[in-house]
């Protein structure tokens, strides 16, 4: 602070006519969002939508520690006139999936896309399949996990099972059983929650292999499992424009099937 040109300390008790001159702080900039020309697997696209396949080490919209090389990032430059569409550093996203879930993600190229996706996945029409690797041996065949998730109140990359938490429900089939070792499991989220499936395995007692927040993926790099072994692998929602019903599905990643190569191989091995 400057009084009549001269530093004076904070202390200092000003005087009637003294001229004050204080230095505000800048703003802080805005971070902006670069189109980047990365390779991006497209399984359909029209002047609504684009859905693409998502692989298992992508983060889907930038945060202000990364900037680059996200699918957002991808994005912009695909579709030069995106910018905006659901704010700049979540351009056209209306849902996301982990870095390391790999799998189906549709995006919004315009307002009206985007506003009849972001319905329709409020309003719980969306149809989300996704394909998992949970350690052990799940005993039932099928089941449903309805247990409120909220952030954990120390750890805020995690999130918890929580009384006071928001509702979350996951049903889920089991597939193929390796053993005591692995089983192979269809999951069905009926909500949309961070973090739901992998909480919702852990709590069951089967945190999905590779897991490196829920679950033991240390003990999991035997297989060569090296990311969350979850994949989207499939997704069905209203066409924003026409109302058709659409689904679009990923084939199961080369790193998820030389897991359960290996896994299997194992069992055998074992026996």
């Amino acid at each position: 602070m400057k009084v009549n040109g001269q530093i004076k300390k904070p202390s200092y008790k000003l005087k009637e006519g003294e001229i004050v001159e204080v230095e505000l702080p800048e703003e802080p900039k805005e971070p902006t969002v670069q189109p980047e020309k990365i390779d991006l697997k497209i399984l359909y696209e029209d002047r609504d939508i684009i859905v693409i396949d998502k692989p298992g080490d992508m983060i889907v919209h930038p945060v202000p520690s990364k900037l680059s090389g996200t699918l957002v990032n991808a994005i912009l430059y695909h579709c030069s006139d995106l910018q905006g569409v659901g704010g700049k550093l979540r351009p056209g996203i209306v849902h996301r999936l982990d870095k390391e879930t790999s799998g189906v993600i549709v995006v919004a190229k315009n307002d009206l896309a985007h506003q009849s996706l972001s319905r329709q996945f409020k309003d719980r029409k969306v149809k989300k399949t996704y394909i998992l690797l949970a350690r052990g041996r799940i005993k039932e065949d099928e089941g449903t996990v309805e247990l409120p998730l909220a952030r954990h109140p120390v750890l805020r990359v995690k999130m918890t099972v929580s009384e006071n938490g928001k509702e979350a429900i996951t049903h889920y089939r089991v597939l193929k059983r390796f053993d005591d070792v692995a089983t192979l499991v269809l999951a069905f989220p009926q909500t949309g929650r961070t973090h739901q499936i992998r909480v919702h395995m852990k709590s069951l007692g089967h945190p999905i292999m590779g897991d490196k927040i829920y679950g033991k993926y240390k003990e999991d790099e035997m297989f060569g499992i090296k990311r969350q072994m979850l994949h989207a692998l499939k997704l069905g929602f209203f066409h924003p424009r026409t109302g058709e019903w659409m689904e679009f599905v990923s084939p199961i990643p080369e790193d998820f099937k030389e897991a359960i190569r290996k896994i299997a191989a194992y069992v055998r091995e074992r026996t």
